[in-house]
């Protein structure tokens, strides 16, 4: 909660949740999420909330979107489950963001433990043809000061025609600038960082990060 108190005060109005061990299946963490969303909405009245991490059933989406979660990030069944993304999408279209992780340019399933065996573009153009209305890219490192792999993020925005948000691996001022010339919709950074070097938002609208 203190780093929640933080980030509100700061002015950041769109923040990301990802219930890690719901996306490993190995438990969830529903309920502090939950106050988290609470929390943020007295701090923040313009909060964007999204929320990600084994939500692989309409009963799950609700439950965030009745708690006050703007955006939902679908993932793994997105590789494993097309008919539950469908059922996802007649319900909640709009609420919904596509999420991709890769890891050295390969897509990642299951918990970021798990190769999808999916090139980039095939999994751009999948998303495209569900329908989605936004890509949340999160590339994981293959090592601590990695840089970021904005040629997988071109061929996704490229191969899905829809707007891209990236995380991950955006850690510098740099890395910041590189991706203002990609031309991504938005980017997603570790509240952690921010919270280390609080002016690293400067160099962006604080509404896009």
């Amino acid at each position: 909660m203190e780093l929640v108190e933080f980030l509100g005060h700061s002015g950041f109005h769109r923040i990301t949740l990802v219930d890690v061990d719901a996306a490993r299946g190995t438990g969830h963490n529903r309920d502090l999420i939950a106050r988290i969303i609470q929390r943020y909405h007295r701090l923040s009245g313009k909060a964007c909330i999204q929320v990600g991490g084994g939500i692989r059933s309409s009963d799950q989406a609700q439950f965030y979107l009745d708690q006050g979660a703007t955006w939902l990030l679908v993932g793994t069944i997105v590789q494993r489950s097309p008919l539950v993304v469908e059922q996802l999408l007649a319900r909640f279209r709009d609420h919904l963001t596509a999420s991709l992780d890769a890891r050295g340019g390969e897509i990642q399933s299951s918990g970021w433990g798990e190769p999808a065996r999916l090139a980039p573009e095939a999994a751009g153009a999948r998303i495209k043809a569900h329908g989605f209305k936004r890509v949340l890219f999160m590339d994981i490192p293959v090592a601590p000061k990695a840089q970021p792999d904005f040629h997988t993020a071109r061929i996704l925005s490229q191969s899905s025609h829809i707007p891209l948000f990236m995380g991950g691996s955006i850690r510098s001022r740099e890395h910041l600038a590189q991706a203002g010339i990609l031309g991504l919709q938005g980017i997603a950074m570790d509240a952690l960082l921010l919270r280390e070097d609080p002016e690293l938002g400067g160099p962006l609208n604080l509404s896009h990060i």
